[in-house]
């Protein structure tokens, strides 16, 4: 898969920063640059494990994923990221729900690990799915970044050292009218008020980091990624922590970063070492 060359590029405290014309550039590099990874780990390793999220920025990273040439995806076990608690999988707004019909119902996984919102235990549940993940090193977290800057559902101000891998979170009401927004609720009184997410410390313990985060509604947490310093305020400022994360942008979301942000900036010269 040919990766589309970044209008710019350029770094931020180690951070490697890709902006992209539109959302289906930015969508098929990240994919080629996941399938790299993907690749490597699996020649490496001989399984990979990874992690996905959901929402309406991920959808031409995971169609274009999805025709990633070269993949054995029955050596690969994925995991998600979040999920409301108290939402059977048949709502259309459940993540189980739409990570199956975009990605696991059309791919041959080796195994899926879902995170069940209706458990009767909500505890008990992120314990079974924590203990899932501490079975050997994530290999690959594919994430976005919320229009209020949370990782996940890690909603501001986020727990940087949070104990546990999985925890029950509270959604706060920026996070909820976003998932209005995009569709997925009728009404702010829809959205369910608490979720179960992987933490902050559980995302950075992945390997590696693929961040896409599309559209000029996420361009303030962007900003505040990107050039705030990093406090609990801005969860995504986290991500500035990680050795290997990569970060894909398009114009609108882009730009809100100052010019000294971007004076870093480097030709592409195709992806980084998969």
């Amino acid at each position: 898969m040919a990766e589309p060359a970044p209008r710019e590029r350029f770094t931020v405290e180690g951070l490697d920063v890709q902006v992209f014309a539109d959302k289906a550039a930015l969508g098929a590099a990240a994919a080629a640059f996941v399938a790299a990874r993907l690749r490597r780990a699996l020649a490496g390793r001989g399984t990979a494990r990874v992690i996905f999220a959901t929402g309406a920025s991920q959808y031409e990273f995971l169609d274009a994923l999805r025709q990633a040439p070269g993949l054995d995806w029955t050596r690969v076990t994925a995991f998600h990221l979040d999920e409301y608690l108290g939402l059977p999988e048949s709502h259309p707004a459940s993540f189980r729900r739409y990570l199956r019909e975009r990605l696991f119902d059309r791919l041959p996984f080796g195994a899926v690990h879902l995170l069940d919102g209706t458990a009767a235990d909500p505890d008990a549940e992120c314990r079974r799915y924590a203990a899932l993940l501490a079975e050997r090193a994530i290999d690959l977290a594919c994430i976005g970044i919320g229009e209020n800057a949370h990782l996940a559902f890690n909603d501001p101000p986020a727990d940087f050292r949070a104990p546990r891998a999985v925890h029950v979170v509270a959604l706060d009401e920026a996070c909820r009218r976003q998932q209005v927004g995009e569709g997925h609720f009728a009404a702010l009184a829809d959205v369910p008020g608490r979720a179960l997410s992987l933490s902050i410390p559980a995302i950075l313990a992945a390997r590696t980091i693929s961040c896409v985060a599309p559209d000029g509604r996420k361009a303030a947490a962007v900003r505040c990624a990107l050039e705030g310093p990093p406090s609990p305020r801005c969860p995504a400022s986290a991500l500035r922590g990680h050795p290997d994360c990569h970060v894909y942008l398009d114009g609108a979301s882009a730009a809100l970063l100052a010019p000294a942000t971007r004076e870093a900036t480097r030709a592409a010269t195709g992806p980084p070492a998969g």
